[in-house]
């Protein structure tokens, strides 16, 4: 057995020991859910559970009373494990953030107490994921910039790694016209609401001009006051994705802007567009770091299905994370037939299997932190 096999067999040791805390972290996050930037008991229980173990924390990051950056070492490689903790209205931890906190502070504790004095293990605490994206101001921070890799594992409904993200700049849209009684004869106004309509259907149009593939998806969100009046304000917002930054940014969004335009000369009213959140970036996972995932969970007796480079489902802050340094995010299977923010998935992150499969995806970003050791 070479060193860093015996390395990984400790690391495999040190998380199993650590299943009652896990667990215990894991349930209390499930069982006590916060909002994207309201995660205060979740981030103080993760803080006080990294520096019981000996790790310095820095809080307060980049403009989040939520995020923190847990550290333990001060040489070697610097390995970052991302927790993300946030849950969702009304269906609490649907996306499964407990199990990814736990994973990561189960894997920096481990990777930390193997690695010693070889490395650095850092534990970074990412708020507001399903919202505006903590890590999208971290990383333009440079929070990310001076890392050898950053891992996170997402729980899905099988093991996979590998594909992307799309990359998405949510766009709110408002026209604006003028009121009058729908029934007036001397007054008939500047109805905002045929103004949208003609852009939501101008929307579907535009998709089929874009080479590279896009999803444009929205709602309305203020259409009117009452039936019988001209609105006067219509507004909708929309998600505007595409599998590059550069193409959604470069060529997606100023089209839809100048359809807005058009529609709003063509219907004398006007029009305000605004980015209401953030530029998550399309996710880039490093085919090395990939590799050695894969080995690694073979090694755990775990099968990995690779994903090809265009493979594409929903969008993640990681993405910008990986434009600053060598990143993987790959998926743990933690039920069968489960789709991300739905009921179902809420339940399955609580389930007691989940918190034993927590304790294969801990395993697998330590070990795989392993092999980055010079």
């Amino acid at each position: 057995m070479n060193n860093k096999q015996a390395l990984k067999e400790q690391i495999i040791n040190l998380v199993d020991g650590m299943a009652a805390e896990l667990k215990e972290i894991s349930l209390s996050l499930h069982k006590n859910p916060e909002l994207g930037g309201q995660e205060y008991r979740a981030a103080q229980l993760l803080i006080g559970a990294a520096e019981r173990r000996s790790f310095t924390v820095k809080q307060n990051i980049s403009g989040y009373e939520t995020a923190f950056i847990a550290k333990k070492g001060s040489s070697g490689p610097k390995i970052a494990f991302l927790a993300e903790y946030d849950a969702l209205p009304e269906i609490g931890h649907a996306c499964g953030h407990n199990l990814i906190a736990a994973m990561s502070y189960g894997a920096a504790v481990a990777f930390a107490a193997v690695a010693g004095d070889r490395a650095s293990s850092y534990l970074i605490g990412c708020p507001a994921e399903e919202t505006q994206g903590a890590k999208v101001t971290m990383a333009e921070d440079g929070v990310f910039d001076d890392l050898r890799a950053a891992l996170i594992v997402h729980p899905a409904d099988g093991n996979y790694i590998g594909g992307t993200s799309y990359a998405c700049h949510p766009l709110q849209v408002s026209f604006h016209g003028q009121s009058a009684h729908v029934a007036s004869k001397t007054n008939k106004g500047v109805n905002a609401l045929d103004a949208f309509m003609l852009f939501y259907q101008g929307m579907k149009m535009l998709r089929q001009t874009f080479i590279q593939e896009t999803v444009l998806a929205g709602i309305v969100t203020k259409g009117g006051t009452a039936p019988n009046i001209v609105p006067d304000e219509v507004e909708g917002k929309f998600t505007l994705r595409a599998l590059s930054a550069s193409y959604l940014e470069d060529t997606v969004i100023p089209g839809v802007r100048r359809l807005a335009e058009g529609v709003a000369l063509a219907t004398e009213t006007t029009v305000e567009t605004i980015h209401y959140e953030p530029l998550f970036k399309n996710l880039v996972n490093d085919s090395q770091l990939m590799e050695l995932y894969k080995q690694n969970m073979a090694l755990l007796g775990e099968g990995v299905t690779v994903l090809g480079p265009e493979d594409a489902e929903g969008s993640t802050d990681v993405g910008n994370v990986s434009h600053r340094t060598p990143t993987i995010h790959p998926d743990l299977g933690i039920g069968s037939n489960l789709a991300a923010h739905t009921p179902g998935f809420a339940l399955a992150a609580g389930s007691n299997y989940a918190q034993e499969r927590l304790l294969v995806g801990a395993k697998a970003m330590a070990m795989t932190a392993i092999d980055l050791l010079d």
